[in-house]
């Protein structure tokens, strides 16, 4: 007979099943390899690296409970379009980024990337990520924090959260919300990303 409660349960019995798949998608160049690298491997890229399909397996501890994971990244340039959806079936939570320094990448969220994931994935969890928070006092044209909570209400997404993997500033608190995202749905929402 068990003593936990319910939730223990489920968490422990997730940290036993597949590895939780988080995705990365944004336009290219917003910094989506470089948080992923520098999270993976505690050191920052210094060249840009163009991305096609990549992933990384990580321990992820969440509320101490450790779960296995794979981190997904994904072609932000429009050359991938039609590959890129194949890297979402069995995704259980995006990380939907774009570059606070970079409007355009800031607007095709609304205009593009949301509406994409919607169509192949209606039922997983999103967290908005703004990426190179490290140049929020730089520029003119940053996308200001109250832009950002519009964008996530707008699209619904579990959270909103900044980072900047040059600094290595906010990179563990975006995969635990990631890990914490899928935890939280309720399991008959559970329904796997699949290809349409």
């Amino acid at each position: 007979m068990g003593t936990g409660n319910g939730n223990e349960d489920k968490q422990s019995t997730m940290s036993r099943l597949r590895p939780i798949k988080i995705t990365a998608v944004g336009d290219g160049m917003v910094g989506k390899t470089c948080m992923l690298i520098t999270y993976t491997e505690k050191k920052f890229p210094m060249e840009y690296i163009p991305t096609v399909f990549e992933n990384y397996p990580k321990k992820i501890e969440v509320d101490g409970h450790e779960y296995d994971a794979t981190l997904w990244d994904t072609a932000g340039q429009e050359d991938y379009e039609r590959l890129r959806p194949l890297s979402y079936p069995n995704t259980d939570c995006f990380l939907l980024c774009f570059s606070i320094n970079a409007r355009s990448s800031y607007e095709n969220i609304a205009s593009k990337w949301y509406p994409e994931l919607k169509v192949h994935c209606p039922n997983i969890p999103i967290i908005l990520i703004g990426t190179k928070s490290d140049l929020r006092a730089e520029s003119d044209d940053i996308i200001t924090p109250n832009e950002c909570k519009k964008m996530k209400k707008k699209i619904r997404a579990f959270k909103y959260l900044e980072c900047s993997a040059k600094m290595q500033e906010g990179l563990d608190e975006v995969f635990t919300e990631a890990v914490r995202a899928v935890l939280k749905r309720p399991s008959a929402a559970r329904k796997l990303c699949c290809m349409i």
